[in-house]
């Protein structure tokens, strides 16, 4: 027969063993970060960098909650280019937007996002009557999904040096469905509009839509690699620069790793 004392110095052994192996409480806090190389940094099917290279950095916070902050880093160049061809310097080759937001899973298998976004372009500078400074805010709203996500950027300021430009507004549906384990196919189609009238030019004449089409690898450990193909429908003698065209088709490569 087992003797009581025996039995709770038993239990109380188990008990600590179990208490001793219980896995620690979750962190509400999650912190990540990614660094990439491009073959060249556009956005919203715009050429950014001139067909160059771009190195770009991106850290986030969030919290379990669903409230999120972050910043993204990238060289530019279009703000020398615009300077360029219209005779008086405009400074910045830096891109920096911050940006903050709450995610909300408001049903099975459905994410609701809303945030702010502000473009900041450390020491650029506009040219009196043709071009303002290009710092841009933004506020968005998106809906995913499955693999699938609707967002709606609104410009709460004139946006990127576009005079009168207030109140324009960005749809795009992006879609990353993964085919394989390591693979994910990627489409995006888009409409950038432009509000307002300047000097008797209606800004509606910069509208245009995009698409891309592409793929990425994970290569495993952070690491993954990809292309893509994008084109747009602008009006190319809007936003062709120094003799290149910066909503022209063309593909794009990039290297990654998040940590």
């Amino acid at each position: 027969m087992i003797k009581l004392p025996r039995l709770l110095a038993a239990a109380t052994l188990v008990s600590g063993t179990a208490f001793a192996q219980a896995p620690a409480p979750a962190s509400p806090h999650t912190f990540t970060g990614k660094l990439a190389l491009y073959s060249e940094y556009e956005y919203r099917g715009l050429a950014q960098t001139s067909e160059d290279p771009a190195l770009q950095l991106t850290l986030d916070y969030a919290h379990a909650s669903g409230f999120y902050i972050g910043t993204f880093i990238t060289n530019i160049k279009w703000l020398k280019d615009t300077g360029d061809v219209l005779g008086t310097p405009i400074d910045g080759d830096i891109e920096w937007d911050i940006y903050g937001g709450y995610k909300w899973g408001f049903a099975e298998g459905w994410t609701l996002d809303v945030g702010y976004l502000r473009y900041e372009y450390p020491g650029s500078n506009g040219v009196q009557g043709a071009f303002l400074k290009p710092n841009t805010d933004e506020v968005y709203l998106g809906v995913s999904f499955g693999p699938a996500t609707l967002k709606y950027s609104y410009g709460l300021s004139e946006i990127f040096g576009v005079i009168d430009s207030k109140g324009s507004d960005y749809l795009e549906l992006a879609v990353n469905y993964p085919v394989m384990e390591k693979l994910t196919l990627n489409g995006v189609i888009g409409h950038q509009r432009y509000s307002g009238v300047q000097n008797g030019f209606n800004n509606s004449n910069f509208d245009y839509t995009v698409w891309k089409l592409g793929a990425t690898w994970d290569f495993g450990n952070g690491f993954t690699a990809g292309g893509y193909y994008k084109d747009t429908d602008a009006d190319p003698q809007y936003f062709t620069f120094k003799g290149k065209d910066w909503s022209r088709g063309r593909a794009v490569g990039f290297v990654a790793w998040s940590f």
